[in-house]
């Protein structure tokens, strides 16, 4: 109990007896310390692969740029600039697919190390102007909680409103940096913020109010939600759900649909998200190894193997509602030498064919079956939150019309991928 001096004025002490406790407490007017709402921001580098070999190199610029092995080799698409996507070149689609589409394609072997390097002096920025509370994605991109403390003497949607400075500086600062073009998303969730940030690329700034939450979301498609994979939108499309809106005005039960994710899927398509920021980095990598009893080149067996890894390792970055960035098989051969080869895209994948086809490529790529095989591993990593934001969210694109972006299926042919 406070003494009579500090009680406020006009407060009325009550007393209530609950199981023999004594309780007080004052239930007049007392200064009033707020839930603050939160106020996070989601950074996302456009086409960064792309766009930085368009920088280093300025004979690429305003061209449509492939990074990628050339379609002359067996190989794959790492990533597209905006030029390239106008003709539907997406990650993870065939080097020759993409010349088809594209005749006209810049193609540009991938610098990794030049990525990251890239990635490191970004998020430099990202830390000397925003502080320490950053949950870095991946090499390009990263959450920002600007979340203020003190009295509660603005609404929610003026915090957002004011975080808005920051913002621009961050583009600004990158852009006479680095120059790199960055989008950013304004808004009180994560969810929402990497919503708001895909919504006018390249180069967009966008602010989700709290009070405009619910109508910003109710023309999105439902895959648009986090979390929200091919599977579980057929499942609700049975239920005639199509869009983030028949979500919300659904009132049946959703768990024959989703399970036991249904409370989180419906808070989802309100616009709330209580996810904090995870500034460790508690789950790096996820892998499966398969040691042979007998050392073998058995190509029918090294498919089932790769098919049942790829299905174990989509299983659990499903559950944790992760994506991957990077593909790795190891092998291991008879006299214990080990061998580990990785492929990265720009664009995370989820799926287990998707994941299998790349496996078996890098093994028929790298030539790493030239002798049986005592062990083979298949494993992801570079993990960020699982997002479908190239299937659905309009692309925006200076001087031209909203597109879609869906990621593609298609994969080289490989004989180790073959039924």
């Amino acid at each position: 109990m406070l003494a009579p001096s500090c009680q406020p004025r006009g407060a009325r002490l009550r007393e209530r007896t609950f199981h023999g406790f004594l309780f007080r407490k004052f239930d007049a007017w007392l200064p009033r310390l707020c839930s603050l709402s939160r106020v996070i921001l989601h950074l996302d580098m456009d086409a960064f692969y792309a766009s930085v070999e368009q920088r280093d190199r300025p004979e690429l610029r305003g061209r449509p740029v492939i990074v990628g092995s050339p379609p002359t080799q067996r190989g794959v698409v790492c990533a597209a600039s905006y030029e390239a996507r106008r003709f539907g070149v997406r990650s993870a689609m065939p080097s020759i697919t993409a010349s088809r589409l594209c005749p006209e394609g810049m193609f540009v072997s991938p610098r990794i190390d030049a990525y990251r390097a890239e990635s490191h002096e970004v998020m430099a920025i990202v830390r000397e102007l925003a502080g320490g509370r950053i949950q870095q994605m991946s090499v390009d991109e990263a959450y920002i909680e600007v979340t203020s403390g003190g009295p509660c003497d603005s609404s929610p949607d003026e915090r957002l409103i004011g975080a808005l400075p920051l913002a621009r500086k961050l583009k600004a600062e990158i852009l006479t940096r680095r120059h790199l073009s960055a989008s950013v998303g304004v808004a009180p969730n994560k969810l929402l913020a990497k919503l708001a940030s895909d919504y006018q690329k390249p180069d967009g700034l966008t602010v989700i109010r709290e009070s405009e939450k619910v109508a910003f979301l109710r023309p999105l498609e439902v895959q648009s939600l986090h979390g929200v994979g091919h599977v579980t939108a057929e499942n609700l499309r049975r239920a005639g759900i199509r869009t983030v809106g028949d979500l919300q005005d659904y009132s049946g039960d959703l768990r024959p649909f989703v399970g036991s994710w249904a409370a989180e899927l419906k808070r989802f398509a309100m616009g709330e998200d209580h996810r904090p920021l995870e500034l460790g980095d508690d789950v790096k990598s996820i892998s499966s190894e398969t040691t042979f009893l007998r050392d073998t080149d058995d190509r029918t067996i090294l498919r089932q193997c790769l098919r049942e890894a790829a299905a174990e390792i989509t299983g659990k970055l499903a559950r944790r509602r992760l994506a991957a960035h990077t593909v790795l098989v190891k092998v291991r051969y008879g006299n214990f030498t080990t061998l580990t080869r990785q492929f990265s895209m720009e664009e995370p994948i989820t799926e287990a064919g998707v994941l299998f086809r790349l496996g078996c490529w890098l093994l028929g790529r790298e030539h790493l079956v030239h002798r049986p095989l005592r062990l083979l591993g298949l494993g992801a990593s570079s993990l960020v939150e699982d997002r479908l934001r190239q299937m659905e969210l309009p692309l925006r694109l200076k001087g031209g019309e909203p597109q879609r972006q869906r990621h593609s299926q298609s994969l080289p042919n490989d004989p180790y991928s073959k039924s």
